[in-house]
């Protein structure tokens, strides 16, 4: 049973061991067990991390432990801590927390290398039968198991976007972008992810579950595949389960409240979006058939294009670009607008009168992952050259003065 105490060990260390004053710190639990006191305190260097302390050996046991020099596995057969597995996993089967042993006045003292984590059990085991001075009375196990309880954290994170934006997407739809307002965790996000249809029933396995999680830098966008398998025509899993969406159909993409942010609170809410689902799209988006709209010169109008298609929002903010008649690319903001059937760009400077080129790179791709070069169902065993050429689309526009 843990007691909560105010007092920890104190004195100094030994010979052998280097002077550590500890009267001033803080005793955050305890346990007393045949004689012996184990106190989890305040490290008196730092008092955000937690040392362990045992206290209730003999001078001479102190003494001889002092003197004898053990190495880190003599130390841990002695006094082990670690955190305390879930059954049916064997405690034995998981390594001891690394850290430093001291010998102080009257006490022992486990320093761990790493900051005991909030939340989780950590169990300390004091095998007294590896004492140098074991006796035949004094060889039984002394266990004590300690949580430090996790702080509260207040929910603040939402799912602020899903992209596509559009509330008709095509049935072989390839991916979503889900957009957060702070730092996401990593691991296991397919279980806080679903898929529902019009009847409110969970859709089976209808997303592609990497282990690389496909995160952007700072942890708040994710890319979320739909199984190609279950897209391309031809493949197995699209002859028998069928497609993760049905044309005609409606469906409801659910995040739930319970995913933790990057600080370990949970969303401040459940995020849903419904959208109907169209036919298939196996065409190559054409270029051909985009309309731009130009702005005047000696302003920071911005310069539009209108896709005949919505566009893949990641792709399409940093594979357009506009180059002046020196090849240079203007510096200058994108945006997406109109449920991604519209780019537009604002240059950081006003528009000088001359010719200008916007240039997509020939991967930009839409909705069904058809990019300008091929369409997505094309075979992914057809040879690759190992250095690729980069392709590009170019429109050309020329700016007057007015």
């Amino acid at each position: 049973m843990l007691l909560l105490l105010v007092a920890g060990c104190s004195g100094l260390s030994s010979s052998s061991s280097r002077t550590n004053d500890s009267a001033g710190s803080t005793t955050v639990a305890t346990a007393i067990q045949n004689g012996l006191t184990i106190r989890w305190v305040r490290n008196p260097s730092d008092h955000k991390r937690l040392d362990v302390e045992l206290e209730g050996f003999g001078s001479e046991t102190l003494g001889v432990l002092a003197r004898a020099s053990w190495s880190e596995a003599q130390w841990t057969k002695f006094l082990r801590v670690f955190v305390e597995p879930p059954p049916p996993i064997d405690k034995n089967e998981l390594p001891s927390i690394q850290g430093r042993y001291e010998i102080l006045k009257n006490c022992v003292r486990f320093e761990p290398r790493f900051p005991v984590q909030p939340g989780v059990v950590h169990r300390v085991e004091v095998h007294r039968e590896a004492l140098p001075d074991a006796s035949s009375r004094n060889t039984h196990l002394i266990t004590a198991r300690f949580k430090l309880p996790a702080p509260v954290r207040v929910p603040k994170t939402v799912v602020q976007h899903v992209y596509p934006s559009s509330t008709r997407l095509p049935e072989n739809l390839l991916k979503f972008y889900i957009q957060f307002s702070g730092p996401m965790s990593r691991g296991r996000i397919y279980q806080h992810i679903h898929l529902l249809d019009g009847a409110g029933k969970t859709v089976e396995l209808p997303f592609l579950e990497l282990d690389e999680e496909l995160w952007n830098p700072e942890m708040t966008r994710l890319t979320l595949f739909v199984d190609p398998g279950r897209i391309k025509r031809g493949v197995r899993p699209l002859e028998e389960i069928g497609p993760s969406m049905q044309a005609e159909g409606r469906y409801t993409l659910v995040i739930d409240k319970d995913w933790l942010d990057g600080e370990g609170a949970p969303l401040k809410a459940t995020y849903r979006r419904s959208f109907d689902v169209g036919p298939p799209d196996r065409e190559p988006p054409a270029s051909g058939t985009w309309r731009l709209r130009i702005p005047r010169a000696n302003t920071r109008e911005p310069v539009v294009i209108r896709f005949a298609e919505p566009m893949d929002h990641a792709l399409a903010s940093r594979l357009i670009w506009v180059i002046d008649a020196n090849q240079r690319k203007l510096a200058g903001n994108v945006a997406l607008a109109d449920l991604e059937q519209e780019w537009s760009f604002v240059p950081e400077r006003d528009w000088q009168a001359g010719l200008y080129e916007i240039v997509a790179d020939t991967w930009l791709e839409d909705l069904a992952g058809n990019s300008l070069e091929k369409p997505f169902e094309v075979d992914v065993f057809e040879q690759v050259d190992v250095k690729p050429l980069k392709k590009t689309v170019v429109l050309p526009f020329e700016m007057r003065s007015r």
